[in-house]
């Protein structure tokens, strides 16, 4: 039987048709993954089942029953869940406080804290997170986060529970655990739905998988004996060939970056390298090895940083994010919708941020000239969205990244910083990256690539450094590079 049927789900928002008649159905325990290209319409019909959306036309049926969502509460006492891909959390509370925030425990109109701290224990324990549930959410790595939204979300008894990209912000580790709890969720007959990029996931978790384009239902199959390039030509509707990055065939440049002894108290120590023209040099590094931080403090966001930096050749004291921009750095940062975007505001203006001096006269933004510049960039990154003056929060999360990549392409930045630039986004979005990050080192930009995929560093990277808890672990070149050599440098163990 059938645990949700989709029949007929519409969904339109001002300017973008998310979902145009889904039908589709979800069988009772599985575990049944949705797939598509960044803006298909995944992570709508996931939160069109969650309640957080209403469909304009259309019916979901729960164990062959109709349901009608008006919020979230709606949704929760009918036994459905969501893991959110964006986290939404009260960043000033604590993790107890924010794990318990829709039934505090009271008495007389006073919280028990006690029992509010117990109740938040005992949620992460169930999912074998070892979390403070003293701490301050806002102090939390990204990871920790997640690992919190999944546990209100299993915690509440649901039958049936939407995981949308919940391996984006996890370690290995975590994402291990996620995948055991998983398996012990499916015993107990909860039925999930897996909504992810990670093919190597889907196929090992999943039982069956729906392919959703341009808000479409494109097919349902099930996992055996469906091959890999299958589904990714189902979900971009075209074949993905692979390529071998051209800047890897042409001589490195003139040194753009030299660090020295560089090192932050408590972060980071003694980390040295250089970067040269047409150069990707990848970083590699488990979760806490440092890598953020070093990117962090090379665009002048530390100010206990110490060390030796040379841009071009010449020595230099960067203390702040705009001494780094007028010196040719720029930043992606790792978490897009925090540090990266202003999701309140336009496409156009989020484009054109680090540049507005250039773009103004008399204090007032030459709107002409910043829109004809803002269409360019959309148009060489291949940005889906309706306009340049599109609200940035209503973008998928892989054309939210083109954005913050266009932001600083406009710039003309000669040393990019590019701290996890494919983390969730899909694998048609995610080529297009690598496929500019390549045009970027051939055209003399010096690339410093931070990334947990080891696929996406030994592919593109020139040479590769390894960090281990804040310290250099080594450097290989390409021809040295593995995932087993890599994974023993950053777990401390010696060379095989």
């Amino acid at each position: 039987m059938a645990a949700i049927r989709f029949e007929n789900i519409t969904k339109r928002f001002p300017g973008v048709l998310a979902l145009s008649g889904v039908s589709f159905e979800i069988a009772a325990g599985s575990c049944h993954a949705l797939c598509g290209e960044n803006g298909a319409g995944k992570s709508t019909l996931g939160k069109t089942l969650g309640g957080i959306h209403t469909p304009d036309a259309g019916q979901i049926f729960l164990d062959g029953k109709p349901v009608h969502f008006r919020d979230p509460r709606d949704a929760r006492a009918a036994g459905i869940a969501v893991v959110h891909q964006e986290l939404a959390f009260c960043e000033n509370l604590t993790v107890a406080e924010n794990l318990c925030l829709g039934a505090l425990p009271s008495r007389g109109g006073f919280v028990l804290r006690h029992e509010m701290d117990r109740r938040a224990e005992v949620m992460l324990a169930g999912i074998g997170a070892k979390i403070d549930v003293h701490a301050r959410v806002g102090a939390l790595s990204v990871g920790q986060q997640q690992m919190l939204q999944i546990a209100a979300a299993v915690s509440g008894q649901a039958r049936v529970i939407v995981f949308d990209e919940p391996t984006s912000s996890l370690t290995r580790h975590e994402a291990e655990r996620l995948f055991e709890l998983i398996r012990r969720l499916r015993a107990q007959s909860v039925t999930c739905i897996y909504v992810s990029h990670r093919m190597e996931e889907i196929f090992a978790q999943c039982d069956a998988v729906t392919v959703l384009r341009d808000g479409r239902h494109v097919a349902t199959r099930s996992i055996a004996g469906l091959a890999e390039a299958e589904l990714v030509q189902m979900m971009i509707g075209r074949k993905l060939e692979e390529y071998f990055p051209g800047h890897l065939q042409g001589e490195a440049g003139a040194e753009l970056l030299r660090v020295e002894n560089f090192s932050s108290p408590g972060k980071f120590e003694g980390v040295a390298f250089n970067l040269r023209a047409g150069e990707v040099l990848g970083m590699a590094g488990l979760v806490g090895a440092g890598r953020t931080e070093v990117a962090q403090a090379l665009f002048g966001l530390d100010s206990a940083a110490r060390g030796r930096v040379c841009v071009s050749g010449a020595e230099v004291a960067i203390r702040s994010p705009r001494e780094a921009m007028a010196l040719g750095l720029g930043l992606v940062p790792e978490d897009r919708k925090r540090h990266g975007l202003v999701l309140s505001m336009r496409c156009r203006e989020n484009a054109t941020l680090p540049i507005l001096e250039r773009l103004a006269r008399l204090a007032f933004v030459k709107g002409g000239e910043e829109r004809t510049l803002a269409r360019e960039y959309f148009a060489k990154l291949n940005v889906r969205a309706p306009d340049v003056e599109f609200i940035a929060a209503g973008l998928s999360g892989g054309n939210q990244q083109k954005i913050v990549l266009a932001k600083w392409l406009a710039s003309k930045c000669k040393v990019l910083l590019l701290d996890e630039p494919t983390r969730g986004v899909d694998v048609g979005a995610k080529a297009e990256i690598h496929a500019l990050i390549d045009r970027l080192a051939r055209d003399g930009h010096g690339i410093l690539l931070i990334s947990s995929e080891m696929p996406e560093l030994l592919n593109l990277s020139t040479r590769i450094l390894v960090l281990r808890e804040g310290r250099m672990a080594g450097e290989l070149s390409r021809a040295q590079a593995n995932q087993a050599t890599l994974m023993r440098l950053m777990a401390g163990l010696a060379a095989a």
